[in-house]
């Protein structure tokens, strides 16, 4: 039998599709929280996926992919609804909608979560828009303050969207409070937090989480990890770009990865396995999944 998940998941899996040209569409399995979960499992993290996909051919290679990034299936449900898409109308600079009122991800069950999930479970993952479309988002509320009341450490990137408006601003706080391990990226604050500089919306962040640790990321111009009382600069990894979808993503699974692969590291470690993370998914078209072997190459120098 498997190792029981310690890293679980929770969020959106959802199908991009993609305009490319003026008439043909490229669609694409995808999802920030789906990204994450198998990130976590291809650098050898017992991981499990906890959301729901459609019974059909957009559900089915959802579902093909997850078992073949070796995450715990039992996590994962297939429901008799329509999928969840994005559409992708424009890249750069990104312009896009989503359809799937009632669709599959928020009929999300967590009353069908495996036995025991909790007492297994070290770090769990919540953010992005799972956490505004509703009724998934009440429902995962509850599951991470459930864990929170169990002494699980909290992640949480709000990975900020077009859905996240002013009415967002309640949960963001609530998530924040909760979360032991936070990912913003330059871009997330500055949507987030209009009115403010980036200084500004961090402290917003830190007066919230006074304990957590944060970790800013900037694209090419690389990252800082915060922590209550020290900080840590990590420079990107110079490496042959193919795009930049899902780096996000891989580094916030790569962040976690190296906290249940390597918990005695150093925080300027975890930082820079997440980094190298990130700069690995840059190297392979779409929301690549890097394995532990390319990450630690490229540590490796």
């Amino acid at each position: 039998m498997a190792s029981a998940a310690r890293y679980v998941v929770f969020g959106e899996a959802l199908t991009d599709f993609i305009r490319e040209g003026a008439h043909d569409w490229r669609a694409i399995a995808g999802g920030s929280c789906w990204n994450v979960a198998r990130v976590g499992a291809r650098l050898g993290v017992a991981t499990g996926y906890a959301g729901a996909v459609s019974r059909d051919l957009f559900g089915d290679e959802l579902v093909k992919l997850s078992n073949e990034a070796g995450l715990d299936m039992r996590f994962m449900q297939q429901v008799d609804k329509p999928p969840f898409l994005a559409m992708v109308v424009e890249k750069n600079p990104p312009s896009y909608f989503f359809i799937g009122n009632d669709s599959a991800d928020v009929n999300f069950d967590p009353t069908r979560l495996p036995d025991r999930w909790l007492e297994d479970a070290a770090i769990v993952h919540f953010g992005s828009i799972s956490l505004v479309r509703q009724p998934l988002a009440a429902r995962l509320v509850e599951v991470a303050e459930l864990a929170h009341r169990a002494g699980k450490r909290i992640a949480f990137d709000p990975n900020c969207r077009n859905l996240m408006d002013r009415d967002y601003r309640p949960t963001l706080e609530r998530m924040t409070r909760l979360a032991t391990f936070i990912k913003v990226s330059d871009e997330d604050l500055r949507l987030l937090f209009p009115e403010l500089p980036e200084t500004g919306a961090v402290a917003v962040i830190r007066s919230w989480a006074p304990a957590a640790t944060i970790l800013l990321t900037r694209g090419a111009s690389g990252m800082q990890l915060l922590a209550p009382d020290m900080s840590w600069s990590q420079p990107a990894f110079r490496v042959q770009v193919a795009d930049t979808v899902g780096a996000g993503d891989a580094s916030m699974g790569g962040w976690m990865a190296s906290h249940l692969l390597a918990p005695e590291a150093p925080a300027e470690r975890h930082l820079a396995f997440s980094a190298a993370t990130a700069a690995a998914a840059c190297r392979v078209n779409g929301a690549y999944a890097p394995t532990r072997a390319e990450v630690e190459a490229l540590l490796a120098g």
